[in-house]
């Protein structure tokens, strides 16, 4: 999948030191992880400015992000196979041609429909970004070095929770809500320049034989699933069709796969690497964290702007906490990482998640904001030395060969988790509020009643209504406390689903093993290269 030479006279790097060569190509890659990232922070504060630019209701504007995750998830199993036929160079800069191409005309876009196509073409660019570049930055490190690495991949993932929601709030005060698409342009055609200049030329290896079936079953199946999943905050109940028939029949084409993808010999998606126990363990215990943490973490900021009245930029600042206690742990973690055995550094990392995440199944009208940032830096002190060991774990045990592909495994489940949890999470919460007491007498423009919860957030976001209409104090008192209180029950499920976690996180290793990632030659299984590899 990458270039590669035989030179028996220079030996493999075995400095655990980042040389300025891996650096330079760490750069391209971050850089496209941080457009990526970013955007998926950035329009999450926008929603309620979409609303009002549009005319469109909150589950129709939430397909900004709901589409976008579904092509993400459509178009990340074909990254593996895609690496190998065109070349990690070139597939890396397609993808960043793409992201850059979607977000020009999302800021062109006069309806809500438009809004959403064009965020489909940036997640068909953004599902390969991360994939294909940690298949290139593993690669250039070599084995000894992954942990290190993994902490520099891990800088954007600090920035999106960090800047995001802080430069979205920011350029839709002072701007317009164009921009946080214009600003993607710039960085764009410098990571494509970059790219090029930085990027070793390709040599693809010769196209193994496209999964076409595979294809027609896994990427609608999971599109088809998520669909189903997303559709939940809107229904507010799996018995509805729209809700239960996409599930269903994502799933039916889902489990086909699976039991398909075993007799190809090259399938769309290598489920035969879960074989490997120590990437199923890492696997499995992302997966399971996926779903508690980002699913839960994106409703922190909505507790910011609903109950406590806050604006989009002044939440963003109260966010930053948790990415600033992640910024102090991730470059340790990964350090260890590389010395360490994860089973015996993870389980402490996910006890401060613990620590941190109970104060928000607390949370009242006026709990202390001393208290929360505090909590959101002790969890992200947690997240730190959490994701990147875990996926450090995964991918040390890889021949080369089986990088992309582990990589693209890794990538699916994340997002997968990420989407489930969101969805889950606001359903829960959504169930919660709509169980408030209804005005008698109040309905909204579409004809539905008011709840005393929903008008309490309404006057928190826009305390100009509490002026244009007589409303009792005590109502929105009463309807307040309520909607902190579905608030705290969401967490509490995300707080059993972080619990949860500690089980596949036990069966981590807690033995140091050799690095498998350049067992990349011909011959037995877990037999070393007679030459070194230099890769290029």
């Amino acid at each position: 999948m990458t270039q590669q030479s035989v030179a028996a006279p220079q030996p493999v790097p075995t400095s655990d030191k980042l040389d300025a060569a891996v650096l330079k190509v760490a750069g391209v890659v971050v850089l496209g992880a941080i457009m990526s990232i970013l955007d998926v922070t950035v329009v999450s504060v926008a929603l309620p400015t979409f609303q009002n630019e549009f005319d469109a209701s909150y589950a129709r504007v939430a397909w900004t992000m709901t589409g976008y995750t579904l092509a993400l998830a459509t178009v990340i199993p074909l990254s593996g196979w895609a690496a190998d036929r065109f070349g990690t160079k070139r597939l890396y800069m397609i993808a960043l041609a793409l992201f850059t191409i979607g977000s020009g005309l999302c800021a062109t876009a006069d309806t809500i429909g438009e809004l959403i196509g064009y965020r489909v073409l940036q997640g068909l660019g953004g599902g390969m970004l991360m994939p294909i570049g940690m298949t290139i930055m593993t690669r250039a490190a070599g084995p000894n070095r992954i942990g290190r690495l993994m902490a520099v991949l891990g800088i954007p993932m600090l920035l999106g929770p960090i800047g995001g929601p802080i430069l979205g709030g920011w350029l839709i005060d002072v701007a317009s809500w164009h921009w946080i698409f214009l600003i993607n342009l710039p960085i764009g055609v410098i990571a494509l320049v970059y790219a090029q200049l930085a990027l070793p030329k390709d040599n693809p290896e010769p196209s193994e034989s496209f999964d076409f079936l595979g294809m027609l079953m896994l990427s609608p199946g999971l599109a088809l699933f998520l669909y189903g999943v997303s559709t939940l905050p809107e229904t507010g109940t799996f018995a509805d069709s729209e809700v239960w028939g996409p599930m269903l029949v994502g799933a039916a084409l889902v489990v086909a796969f699976v039991l398909y993808s075993f007799k190809p010999q090259h399938p769309l998606l290598d489920l035969r690497l879960f074989r490997n126990r120590r990437l199923t363990v890492a696997a499995v215990t992302l997966f399971v964290f996926i779903i508690a943490f980002m699913g839960a973490g994106l409703l922190f900021p909505s507790y910011f702007l609903q109950i406590r009245g806050e604006s989009t930029l002044h939440a963003g600042l109260l966010m930053a906490p948790q990415g600033l206690g992640a910024m102090v742990t991730m470059p340790i973690a990964g350090m260890l990482a590389d010395k360490v055995p994860v089973g015996r550094t993870v389980p402490f990392a996910l006890l401060l998640i613990v620590a941190g995440f109970f104060t928000f199944t607390q949370v009242d009208p006026n709990t202390s904001y001393v208290l929360l940032c505090g909590s959101l830096f002790v969890m992200g002190l947690g997240m730190g030395g959490t994701m990147m060991p875990i996926m450090t774990s995964a991918l040390k045990t890889l021949t080369g060969h089986e990088v992309a592909r582990g990589s693209t495994l890794v990538n699916i489940l994340q997002q997968i988790g990420g989407s489930v949890g969101a969805a889950v999470m606001s359903v829960i919460l959504t169930n919660e509020l709509n169980g408030s007491r209804p005005i008698p007498g109040a309905t909204d423009p579409q004809g539905n009643p008011v709840t005393e919860a929903g008008l309490a957030i309404a006057v928190q976001q826009q305390p100009e209504l509490a002026q244009q209409m007589p409303v009792d104090p005590s109502l929105l008192e009463r309807g307040l406390d309520y909607a902190a209180n579905s608030f705290g029950t969401t967490f509490w499920v995300a707080f059993a689903l972080v619990l949860l976690t500690f089980v596949p996180a036990a069966f981590l290793p807690r033995r140091r093993e050799p690095s498998h990632l350049l067992d990349d030659q011909p011959g037995e299984p877990g037999e070393q290269p007679k030459t070194p590899v230099v890769v290029h």
